[in-house]
Formats: C-alpha cells, sequence, structure tokens
C-alpha cells in the first residue's frame, strides 16, 4: 500500500457515515475511527479523524527480530497438511531445510507445494488452515540463527 491509497481511504472515511474501518493487505494493518464534531453556527456537522493507526508489515517485524519470511507466491487457498484429517507439514518449533515442504496453496485446481527456501526454527504460522491468501502475503516466520 502506498501514501496515496492510504489518504484516498481517509478522505473516504471522512466523507461518508462509515465510522470505523480496518484493511488488511500485504502485511500492513490500517485502522480509522471517525467522530462527528458539532459545529459552531448553524450547519452541518463535520466529520473528523478521532484515530488513524498503521501498524508495520509482518516483514519489517521479522527483520527487526533477524526472522526469515516466507511469501506466498500466488493468490490460492492455504492448506497446512496434504490432504483432510492428515498431520500438518509443519509446527511452531520444527526445523525445516531448504527444499522442505511447509504448504500448499491450492488455485485453480491444482495443489502447489510452497518450500522453505532456509534452514531453520518454524516461529509462527501466520495463516490458518484453508484460508485465502494473497499474493505476497507472509505466510511462515522461520528463525535462521538455529
Amino acid at each position: 500500500m502506498d501514501k496515496d491509497f492510504i489518504k484516498e481511504i481517509i478522505n473516504l472515511v471522512k466523507g461518508s457515515d462509515i465510522k470505523t474501518v480496518s484493511i488488511e493487505a500485504e502485511g500492513l494493518k490500517i485502522h480509522i475511527e471517525t467522530y462527528q464534531r458539532e459545529p459552531l453556527h448553524r450547519g452541518e456537522a463535520h466529520k473528523e479523524l478521532k484515530h488513524v493507526e498503521i501498524l508495520p508489515p509482518s516483514q519489517e517485524v521479522a527483520e527487526e527480530k533477524h526472522l526469515h519470511v516466507i511469501k506466498s507466491p500466488l493468490v490460492g487457498t492455504f492448506y497446512r497438511s496434504p490432504s483432510p484429517g492428515a498431520p500438518p507439514f509443519v509446527e511452531v518449533g520444527d526445523i525445516v531445510s531448504p527444499g522442505q515442504v511447509l504448504c500448499i496453496i491450492e488455485a485453480l485446481k491444482v495443489m502447489n507445494e510452497i518450500e522453505s527456501d532456509v534452514r531453520g526454527r518454524v516461529v509462527k504460522i501466520l495463516v490458518e488452515n484453508g484460508e485465502t491468501v494473497e499474493y505476497g502475503q507472509s505466510l511462515f516466520l522461520i528463525d535462521t540463527s538455529v
């Protein structure tokens, strides 16, 4: 998300009856709240921003902690295991190696195996099983200092 997009969202919210809006895309979270300001003179009340919160992308958080982020290379449905009822490919705490399958993303009825590109310990799985993921969305945090 670029600054112009964020400004456009803020202006749209200010010009509408929306009281709160939260957007999450590309690992960036934006939360906007508004309130109605009473007019000093007769006429229309003005909407003012009460709160705007922009949280850093998960990749920046990962870089601060020296973690590697595995991102989705395509849009699709995220699956942690090869089939329903089967154990997940990896769990938090598992040590993974380059080339090891971490998950599957189904796109257009094709099951795409997503592999680790580093050696390390799985610190966090950022997506729930069966969730739709976007291109470039962070999926796993891997601690490479192991």
